[in-house]
């Protein structure tokens, strides 16, 4: 057996079982949410199971709760397959009324109006979303930042921490993906194609069977492929639109609306929303959301480059680059209930991302993958704080706290504190 390769959810998924009766683990498929349960629970069920799944079923149907009798926390594993489940996990944390009874996993989303779920689960079952690996999970980020302590000394200097991870070497680990499964493969091309076969499998199966609407796996494709394509960018939807149009030109912006949401069910796409404070007037700012794969190597398989092609296209991969630090940054953020946003608006300011803690704190973040890029970063950094100082002047009756960290995270070597108080980092620096 592969040896466990530790994740940042390991502690919320321990704090939870101990403050809930039951914890759903949701995120994307082959992301470890049943590795990760299982060492956490003293009996599973698993209701994909080639050969029990047909009687796992037939029991949901007559009853349900015999599903729920074992030693505790008992994994429920893909329960979705039964939804009926939901409301029997919430009846049987009810009536033992203890913490700790049960592990739900799963990576499909299922829908609030299933006739199966007649609760929310709100005060039994809590929720914990998982991640594809960071880079400081899988060992390619040393760790020598830690966010959590920058919140806490935001004037540390950073000075001596440093990266070992060089450009190409960022560049693969973004084309392979932070899939637990890639890691033990021997050759890279073994590697790389972990990415591809997802890619495959949502195109050709799991786009259709989400929801039950059959879908044409070369639709979903270009679906992905124009996704890919305007990836960390506010690109609207009917820009996505006109791109897959190109081959489908009866596609509709309905179709595209139900298309994405089977994607955006299956943990495969996850847009970043907007942050709009009231430092500018309502209508100087940007609302829409900005379009992000859950893992980069999703947009590498789509857009079917490879780690050579994008060391030769560095204004391609400044776009894939966001999309490892967002991946990363919510894998960092979420075991503390943190989130992120992005702010910008019509004038042109803005901060690729703002990282938000559930005390009110948060970070203003840009993304430069090369170090001629830093200054702009910082200065749109610097010009966000300045507005939120400006509209506290004001006295208007609100105010809005001021970033207590303000960080550009490069594919650099060097960690850094300028003059103006922006910490420079390189994504192989960071960690929780």
């Amino acid at each position: 057996m592969a040896e466990y390769i530790n994740r940042v959810v390991d502690n919320e998924l321990t704090e939870q079982l101990e403050a809930s009766g039951a914890v759903l683990i949701v995120g994307p498929k082959w992301c470890g949410k049943t590795t990760t349960a299982s060492r956490q629970s003293r009996s599973v069920i698993k209701l994909q199971d080639v050969k029990l799944r047909s009687a796992y079923l037939q029991m949901a149907d007559t009853d349900p709760m015999k599903l729920l009798e074992g030693h505790t926390p008992r994994l429920i594993d893909e329960w979705q397959e039964a939804p009926i489940l939901w409301d029997a996990v919430r009846n049987a944390v009810d009536e033992r009324g203890k913490d700790g009874q049960f592990i739900l996993t799963g990576s499909t989303v299922v829908e609030d109006k299933n006739k199966d779920i007649r609760h929310t689960g709100t005060g039994r079952i809590a929720r914990v979303v998982m991640y594809p690996m960071s880079l400081y999970e899988s060992g390619e980020s040393n760790g020598s930042v830690s966010i959590s302590r920058l919140f806490d000394e935001p004037t540390l200097d950073l000075a001596g921490a440093r990266s070992d991870l060089g450009l190409d070497e960022l560049v693969f680990a973004a084309c392979r993906g932070g899939w637990p499964s890639s890691l033990a493969k021997k050759s890279d091309g073994a590697k790389l194609r972990v990415a591809r076969n997802y890619i495959d499998a949502i195109c050709n199966a799991d786009a259709s069977r989400v929801d039950g609407v059959e879908r044409d796996p070369s639709r979903v494709r270009a679906v992905m492929l124009a996704y890919a394509r305007n990836i960390s960018t506010l690109a609207s939807d009917s820009t996505v639109l006109e791109d897959v149009r190109a081959n489908f030109g009866d596609f509709s912006d309905k179709t595209l609306a139900s298309y994405k949401s089977a994607l955006e069910r299956l943990f495969v796409i996850e847009d970043v929303p907007a942050w709009c404070p009231a430092i500018r007037s309502k209508t100087a700012m940007r609302a829409s959301h900005k379009k992000e794969f859950t893992d980069p190597s999703m947009a590498a398989a789509a857009l079917g480059v490879s780690p050579q092609k994008l060391i030769s296209d560095l204004k391609t991969f400044g776009f894939i680059f966001e999309t490892i630090c967002i991946r990363d940054l919510r894998a960092y953020t979420s075991a503390i209930g943190g989130n992120l946003s992005y702010y910008r608006d019509r004038y042109g300011l803005e901060s690729d991302c703002v990282l938000h803690l559930p005390d009110g704190r948060f970070a203003l973040i840009e993304f430069k993958l090369g170090n001629s890029q830093i200054e702009e970063g910082a200065g749109h950094l610097v010009q966000v704080r300045d507005l939120v100082r400006e509209a506290n002047a004001r006295n208007d009756g609100v105010h809005i706290d001021e970033p207590t960290v303000m960080m550009v995270v490069t594919g650099g070597e060097l960690a850094y504190t300028r003059k103006d108080g922006v910490h420079v980092v390189p994504i192989g620096c960071l960690k929780p």
